[in-house]
């Protein structure tokens, strides 16, 4: 691809996400969103392998529908309170709507089936696009209407976190995982949405620092399947030693970062005399600990034969950046002690 066509891209990205981060109106917000759609198809589709295509098809037409959806509930909206403003007091019924939507945009459960196909036909670099900035959006959508009391919001969180934790279990290609494991973090930021946004806003820090750190070291390994890991030992055996604390992480195990949000969105939820959601969401995430831990285990506990091709990769030298990798690594491992600077920071 042209760096000239990528760099267009790439504006059209930040430019669609933050035309809906900046908009108090309907229409404002959804042409964002669909900007943010049309710029990413064509990153999704360079490839020119067929799966890349299906997969880019398959996400054009559930953000279709998606988008569609909400323009409909912001449109009813309208014509039932007379105004366009998203801040606003808004009708119950349009809400919820917008909430379905963008609980699709998103890839919540139940409406997440369509995420792990198309992770499943893109590179790393996209799927983390994916993962990552696309998420952004419609999530900020969902923390400006904030809706209040929404058991709507209460059942995806947890959904999401049992099919995300559950449907990752019997997967053996990465891309799968990490799209289930995408699906299993949103859930726990959805929990807590309506009740402390600021844990909202940690949770999807934390998340990206650790998903980012993920997606470049699988691209560093060149794994797309379970079995692949066990030969990253040759590529880079400094990195796969760090590699196995950066998935414990996204796990959410103390004393690693990953902890933090997992950590204040229990207490939170017990706060708001919701124990049992609380405890059941924690329950979910032992289904997610058990994949993290699969891949840690093949990727540090399983090698190849060492022989003469099993050796010969790490000579050669790769042109991935590593600083950045380096950085979010340590992040993503080592930042519990801060939390309450993080709170502090993102309740400003």
């Amino acid at each position: 691809m042209s760096p000239y066509v990528l760099a267009l891209l790439l504006f059209s990205l930040g430019l669609g996400t933050t035309m809906t981060f900046a908009s108090s109106h309907w229409l404002l917000a959804w042409v964002g969103l669909e900007i943010n759609t049309l710029a990413i198809l064509p990153l999704m589709a360079q490839n020119h392998h067929p799966r890349a295509v299906e997969a880019a098809t398959k996400y054009f037409l559930i953000q279709a529908g998606g988008a569609a959806v909400l323009l409909f509930a912001g449109t009813t909206n309208a014509y039932l309170t007379g105004q366009w403003d998203i801040q606003q007091a808004a009708h119950p019924l349009p809400i919820a709507i917008i909430t379905l939507a963008l609980a699709l945009k998103l890839g919540l459960a139940p409406l997440h089936s369509w995420m792990p196909e198309v992770f499943q036909g893109l590179s790393l670099t996209t799927g983390l696009v994916l993962a990552t900035w696309q998420k952004l959006a419609p999530l900020t959508l969902l923390l400006q209407i904030q809706p209040v009391n929404s058991p709507l919001l209460i059942f995806l969180g947890l959904a999401s976190t049992l099919i995300g934790g559950w449907g990752g279990l019997n997967q053996t290609q990465l891309r799968k995982i990490l799209a289930y494991s995408s699906t299993a973090q949103l859930g726990w930021m959805v929990l807590v949405l309506q009740f402390a946004p600021s844990l909202t806003t940690l949770a999807i820090l934390v998340y990206i620092a650790a998903a980012t750190a993920t997606f470049l070291t699988l691209k560093l390994a060149k794994a797309t399947s379970i079995n692949m890991l066990a030969i990253s030992w040759a590529k880079a055996p400094a990195l796969v030693a760090l590699t196995p604390l950066v998935l414990l992480s996204l796990a959410g195990l103390p004393p690693m970062t990953g902890f933090m949000p997992k950590w204040l969105i229990l207490q939170e939820l017990s706060k708001q005399e919701l124990a049992p959601t609380a405890t059941l969401a924690a329950l979910t995430a032992l289904l997610s600990l058990y994949y993290y831990l699969r891949l840690t285990y093949a990727m540090t506990l399983t090698m190849f034969p060492n022989n003469l091709a099993g050796t010969l990769p790490w000579r050669l030298p790769s042109h991935q950046l590593t600083l950045p990798l380096a950085c979010l690594a340590i992040a993503t491992i080592s930042l519990l002690p801060l939390t309450p600077a993080a709170l502090a920071l993102v309740a400003l």
